[in-house]
């Protein structure tokens, strides 16, 4: 098994940027969803309520800026974020470095609501809940319940089939391939038998181990296409077929790293446990 994707988040909920390889921290890979956008009551302006976001294509700048675009709105080179501490009211967290005034306002016009960028300066005061499979000391970035997520191109290539066979029975054309972008992994692998990852509970990619803290249960976002923004019904219909139990639907997995270290595409991948 190979490593074939790498992709970070620099803003959450906005689009993921392909990298060859990147560093990895205890919270998650390098320049991953430090920075989020929250409403005039601190909390996350998410990609399930504003598809908008995904729009977005966040860089981050080597200074530790932030430079956005979106269609129909000028792009915009946002400072590091060295302001005041602002309330926030998700992911654990009470409090977020505040950005530039012009940011809030690039977002207000893209969102059609008051909306506020945020950046995470510290993510070590975020830890991850145990409820998702968290241990002592684990700590996470913005992103959802774990530092990273790992998803197979052969889990996705059975989910398609299912799709397809799901269509041909209701007398519809079949859909086309989803696109990975759907399900916003941090690494995909290749190689893999369909579903195996869900038995791991340590991987090795590369030099670096992870422990497996959950099996990642998917929600709405899945549904937006990521290059129209559109909704649709897959792919959780065919989830909730094929892949659903304790009353959530399931594709992918979340890693923990047990130290930090570099990834690169074309990785070994191989599982420890």
């Amino acid at each position: 098994m190979r490593l074939t994707d790498i992709r970070i988040y620099p803003l959450k909920s906005a689009a993921g940027l392909p990298v060859e390889t990147a560093l990895v921290h205890p919270w998650g890979l390098d320049g991953d969803r430090r920075w989020a956008v929250v409403d005039e009551q601190g909390d996350n302006l998410w990609l399930g309520e504003f598809p908008a976001m995904l729009t977005v294509r966040a860089e981050n700048l080597a200074d530790g800026g932030l430079s956005l675009s979106a269609p129909g709105l000028p792009g915009i080179v946002v400072p590091p974020a060295g302001g005041r501490s602002v309330p926030v009211g998700f992911s654990g967290l009470d409090s977020a470095v505040a950005a530039e005034p012009a940011a809030d306002e690039w977002f207000t016009r893209l969102l059609g609501r008051t909306a506020r960028l945020v950046w995470l300066d510290d993510p070590r005061r975020r830890t991850i809940d145990p409820a998702h499979g968290g241990l002592p000391g684990e700590v996470v970035s913005f992103a959802w319940d774990a530092p990273l997520l790992l998803t197979s191109t052969a889990s996705l290539r059975l989910l398609d089939d299912w799709i397809a066979q799901g269509a041909a029975e209701r007398g519809e054309e079949p859909p086309g391939p989803l696109s990975m972008a759907r399900f916003r992994p941090s690494v995909v692998i290749d190689g893999a038998e369909p579903y195996q990852e869900d038995d791991w509970k340590e991987v090795r990619i590369g030099t670096i181990d992870f422990r497996v803290s959950e099996i990642c249960d998917r929600c709405a976002v899945t549904t937006i296409d990521p290059e129209t923004a559109v909704k649709g019904k897959e792919p959780i219909r065919t989830l909730a077929r094929h892949r659903r139990w304790d009353g959530k639907t399931w594709f992918g997995i979340r890693l923990v790293p047990r130290a930090p270290g570099r990834i690169s595409v074309g990785d070994p991948v191989v599982p420890v446990s």
